[in-house]
């Protein structure tokens, strides 16, 4: 999907202030359970590569928030990744992100379909404000990509000119995120008992950065390869 013009309207006038601690926020449940498998298992590799530094904000189903024309209005995303956020006031966990005002505007986000209800595709302008609309034309996120759980059909889209355009991967079927200087793509098999599609990380070589369990099979495998070497 391309997206088209939208209808000439009034401006909207966006303002980024701090979400009030009155405010009580909504917990969407997750589709199914294999969202939160996906979703963990993206950052699980980053961290076993020491890729994630203490600037970085990388989250699942964290609200984003904007103020526009007036109303608060908040999108939480499958996944989200933020090159440079602000330390929190006081300790805890951050309960919702406001771009500016609490650091840069997310560098990319993720939707995780399992049913066709078209909100990650909506364009909807008014509250509730679609995903797509949100994401572009509110908070002007670089990278939105929208991954399909079941087929495993993966489209990234880049803005370009405040508009999102479908991006094309490479011959491996991977497309690369610049703010991450990585690869994202779509990898088939088995993790904490789900069997299908997910999404995975590689390097600027085309490496893919390994889970916990694959990182012990290599250990496992060359331990068996030096007793098989000693004893011949």
């Amino acid at each position: 999907m391309v997206s088209s013009p939208y209808v000439t309207r009034s401006p909207l006038v966006i303002k980024w202030e701090k979400l009030s601690d009155d405010v009580q926020l909504e917990e969407e449940p997750v589709e199914n359970e294999g969202q939160p498998l996906l979703a963990g298992a993206l950052r699980e590799s980053l961290e076993l590569a020491d890729w994630i530094q203490p600037e970085m904000l990388i989250a699942s189903n964290l609200g984003l928030c904007a103020t526009v024309n007036d109303t608060l209005s908040i999108t939480a995303p499958d996944w989200l990744y933020v090159s440079s956020v602000k330390k929190l006031e006081s300790t805890g966990d951050r309960r919702s992100y406001t771009p500016i005002l609490e650091g840069s505007i997310p560098n990319l986000v993720m939707e995780f379909l399992s049913r066709h209800d078209g909100t990650e595709y909506s364009v909807k302008r008014t509250l509730p404000f679609g995903k797509w609309f949100f994401y572009e034309q509110i908070l002007h996120v670089p990278i939105y990509a929208i991954f399909e759980m079941v087929t495993g059909r993966l489209e990234v889209y880049h803005l370009d000119s405040d508009r999102y355009e479908l991006a094309q991967p490479n011959a491996e079927g991977h497309f690369w995120i610049e703010s991450m200087k990585l690869y994202l793509g779509v990898w088939q098999g088995k993790k904490e008992g789900r069997d299908g599609y997910w999404l995975r990380w590689w390097d600027e070589l085309g490496n893919m950065l390994p889970w916990a369990i694959e990182l012990i099979e290599r250990e496992r495998q060359g331990s068996d390869a030096s007793v098989l070497s000693s004893s011949t």
